[in-house]
């Protein structure tokens, strides 16, 4: 297990770290110099897959959460022979290159899941490990091991750190999930220097107490028998997840080894020269790999090549004996949804009850969740507020537990919102689930960090975002978002939706179903919200649309959520009252509204008539949709929902009633009288491309 070929091969990999950051001018060498060793032995000795096919459904997983030392991650790649070239590794960091600075999982062939920010990626492999034990109870059956990969995960300290990481690691205990194998690079170093300056906890004694299987390799730098031995021990424990503490030395072989100073700076000339002379290499030379260690890892590429058409003949084999499942599976790989699986969502009139648009919410997901099998969702502990369970979910528990199974597509996350985001952002990359979750719209933004990293992975993640506003009442301030929806507006690639009656709750999940490389938010009332007049499923699938027009218009109400019904009222009291007409604008979703033609646009949103949005939240953005913005620029206020709607005292001046919207269509009306208008959608850069 350490002969030359394999020091050959660890150095080799240390060696390529040094050279591309300092080509860049950029990076982190010294994780990928310490962990070299580890990384040779996992995708050596135990990873299985295949370079040429990076998609293969049954391949072991591998996420780096210490997402720096992503060269560690592209020399192996590399050189096992993934479509990633010599000149990849040398244009690390650079613009368009296919290895950027920290792993982006849609650009790079075999990168998992996209990591950088530090305890996201421990945080996906508990989703991986998942995605896989809830895939394997599905498809699974006597005889047909379809699926029996592992996820394996490296990270360091400062994932460790990170709260998240410990809201991950303590479900996956629970869990059980005996599939998931981390290794800790411990190594005492973080950015500010030694991790003794803020970081002495007992991390073993941590992870036992969550529940984990914790073995130790005190010689991370030169044991490669030992961290064989340390693997295999922690794959013979099936009911546990395995934590490997391994001591390493940051930038082994540097002269600057065991410091912060290699941490995230490249190395210097003449010490690159010592280290490839010291690794016997040629100092004067770059980006060298020895052919051998190029024909060393070719065979296990080759033998993964093997596995994957043993796979294929087991698949082929199963398609014949269970035709359906073989079906829905190759199904759910594509990303594809049933045929005519929208023919579920329930679609209203004006003549069914008013209702929470949580409630709508539940209703959607209780109607589709037999055509959608692929649907595996849960809550943060609000499961009762969000409404996210249907009537007889099983829940996704450990058998042993005797409260649910591996089978079951309902998550008990826990109070952990930002542990649930990161996870689903890891059951979405497995391929076969796409994920929900639900909290409070406020408390989304606990999970921020994750929620832009599924925006950035491309992947279909929903939020099941309830309480959406000052209309939740009694728990005041502290719950009630206000600025909320304008960060995540914000966010590029990622659908908000605040929906306003029943079609278009249904019109949210429409779309966010159907997009395979974008995550939503689904923003719901805790209020009851009358079905609307002009109200359907396929105008607010665009995102926004004219829910009532008004010959002769003076100006446009534009609104979303729970607003709209009001300010359907306050046109009719502006009607009654100050004989100006209203035409009335829904603008559920501005991504999916920003993404349609600029004539549909103007359509909604003319030249020639002033507008007005009206929402409890931020008027952050709304300028770029409407003339003038009543909104709520401060935090709101504890009492009951119509209560504080209509709150008019000088300490809370929100008037969000028909009257109070009313009085500030006046003053719109007034203020644009006799000057041309042209609509927020004309802008001077529309001609640039």
């Amino acid at each position: 297990m350490s002969g030359n070929i394999d020091q050959l091969a660890v150095n080799t990999i240390r060696i390529l770290a040094a050279d591309a950051t300092a080509n860049s001018k950029s990076g982190h060498p010294g994780a990928p110099m310490g962990m070299a060793p580890i990384a040779h032995v996992l995708f050596d000795k135990f990873m299985k897959f295949n370079p040429k096919n990076p998609e293969w459904l049954n391949r072991d997983r591998f996420v780096l959460s210490n997402g720096h030392g992503c060269m560690l991650q592209y020399a192996i790649l590399h050189l096992f022979g993934y479509a990633i070239t010599m000149d990849d590794i040398k244009n690390f960091r650079k613009v368009g290159s296919i290895t950027p600075g920290h792993p982006e999982a849609h650009d790079t062939p075999g990168i998992e899941v996209t990591t950088g920010p530090l305890g996201q990626g421990i945080c996906n492999a508990v989703g991986l490990a998942m995605a896989q034990a809830h895939t394997a109870a599905t498809f699974n059956k006597p005889g047909f091991n379809v699926v029996d990969n592992y996820t394996y995960c490296f990270m360091g300290d400062g994932c460790l750190m990170e709260g998240v990481s410990g809201e991950a690691s303590s479900l996956a205990g629970h869990l059980q999930l005996g599939n998931l194998i981390a290794v800790w690079d411990d190594n005492h170093i973080s950015i500010d220097g030694d991790t003794n300056c803020a970081f002495t906890e007992d991390v073993v004694k941590r992870y036992e107490a969550y529940g984990w299987h914790v073995v130790t390799v005190e010689d991370g730098n030169h044991d490669l028998a030992g961290m064989a031995a340390a693997i295999e021990k922690c794959k013979a424990v099936t009911d546990k997840p395995s934590l490997i503490q391994l001591k390493t030395t940051i930038g082994f072989g540097s002269t600057q080894e065991g410091t912060h100073g290699v941490h995230g700076s490249p190395l210097k000339a003449d010490d690159i020269k010592q280290l490839k002379q010291k690794f016997g290499f040629d100092p004067e030379k770059s980006f060298v790999v020895p052919q051998e260690v190029y024909d060393y890892y070719a065979k296990h590429a080759a033998e993964g090549a093997a596995a994957e058409a043993e796979w294929n003949q087991l698949l082929a084999k199963y398609a014949e004996k269970y035709p359906a499942e073989h079906a829905d599976l190759q199904r759910r790989l594509r990303g594809d949804l049933p045929e005519g699986w929208e023919k579920a969502l329930p679609v209203y009139s004006t003549s069914d009850s008013a209702v929470a648009s949580r409630k709508l919410s539940e209703i959607v997901l209780s109607k589709v969740e037999a055509i959608l099998p692929e649907l595996v969702g849960g809550s943060a502990d609000l499961t009762g507020s969000n409404l996210t369970r249907w009537k007889g979910a099983v829940d996704f528990q450990p058998p042993s537990t005797g409260l649910g199974d591996y089978s079951g597509r309902y998550v008990r996350y826990g109070v952990r919102e930002h542990g649930m985001g990161a996870i689903m952002n890891g059951l979405a990359a497995y391929g076969t689930i796409i994920p929900y979750g639900g909290t409070f719209l406020n408390f989304v933004s606990y999970a921020a960090g994750a929620v832009r990293l599924s925006a950035l992975s491309h992947v279909r993640v929903i939020w099941v975002a309830t309480h959406d506003s000052i209309g939740l009442g009694e728990d005041g301030p502290t719950h009630q978002p206000i600025e909320t929806l304008a960060h995540f507006r914000a966010l590029p690639n990622c659908m908000v939706w605040r929906p306003a009656d029943g079609n278009e709750t249904s019109a949210a999940y429409k779309v966010a179903f159907a997009h395979k490389t974008c995550p939503s938010i689904i923003a719901l009332s805790r209020q009851n919200l009358p079905q609307l007049q002009g109200s359907t499923i396929d105008n607010a699938a665009r995102g926004g649309y004219v829910l009532q027009e008004v010959e002769g218009a003076q100006v446009t109400l534009v609104s979303t959520g729970s607003e709209v019904s009001i300010c359907v009222e306050a046109a009719k009291y502006l009607a009654d009252n100050h004989g100006i007409k209203a035409r009335i604008v829904s603008l559920p979703c501005f991504e999916i509204f920003d993404s349609q033609s600029k004539e549909y646009r103007l359509s909604v949103l003319p030249d020639g008539i002033p507008s007005l949005s009206v929402e409890v939240m931020s008027t952050m953005g709304w300028e770029k949709y409407t003339h003038e913005q009543f909104g709520l620029n401060r935090f709101g206020a504890s009492g009951p929902y119509l209560d504080v709607y209509k709150a008019s005292s000088s300490q809370h001046p929100f008037e969000f009633t028909p009257e109070g919207i009313a009085k500030r269509a006046v003053a719109t009306v007034n203020f644009w009288k006799d000057v041309p208008v042209r609509s927020p959608v004309n802008r001077a850069f529309d001609q640039i491309i």
